[in-house]
């Protein structure tokens, strides 16, 4: 596996956004900050305000990074309307042209902590000792997420965050890149 060249010294990081969508708590995050979007509404207002604050804040995003689907919990009250705010969000993001990866759970927990069946609390104090990023409150978990993905896109596109072991960089061997590489990276 080839890992990208780091970018020039003094070159302006690109813009990677991190989704993980989620019905009730949706973590979304850059490379330094995080945020957990939390709907008062279901239904049909849900999806609406999710999809629109998610819109808003992928609006000049260079890279997105989403969460892919955990199939084990597709049996599990509210999948179905979960999916379909997974689409809705890739949909958006296919048609405005914004490249995007899909990243398995296991990639997010081992980038930020070695192992890709890290649990929760993990995730989030690996977040915060090679990311400097404190995920705190409701969400918090779900903020991790989201910060941990986008550092793995970030290094994606050759502007690593920090330098993270190979036991954590293999993850990126398990994401589905965009198939033609964003005019920023490398």
């Amino acid at each position: 596996m080839s890992l990208p060249l780091p970018a020039a010294a003094g070159a302006t990081r690109p813009l990677v956004i991190a989704v993980d969508p989620s019905l009730t708590s949706l973590g979304i995050a850059g490379t330094d900050w995080a945020e957990a979007l939390r709907p008062r509404d279901t239904g049909h207002m849900r999806l609406s305000w999710l999809r629109a604050e998610v819109y808003d804040r992928t609006r000049a995003a260079d890279l997105v990074v989403i969460e892919g689907p955990a199939y084990r919990q597709q049996h599990q009250a509210g999948h179905h309307e979960a999916a379909g705010l997974w689409w809705m969000i890739v949909h958006d993001l296919w048609r405005r042209r914004i490249p995007y990866a899909v990243c398995p759970p296991q990639q997010r927990s081992m980038y930020a902590t070695g192992r890709g069946n890290a649990g929760k609390g993990e995730v989030r104090d690996g977040v915060r000792r090679l990311f400097g990023v404190e995920c705190d409150g409701p969400g918090r978990y779900d903020q991790a997420d989201a910060v941990a993905m986008a550092a793995l896109g970030a290094h994606w596109l050759g502007y690593p965050v920090t330098t993270v072991p190979a036991s954590h960089a293999r993850a990126l061997a398990g994401v589905a890149w965009p198939a033609q590489t964003p005019a920023v990276a490398r």
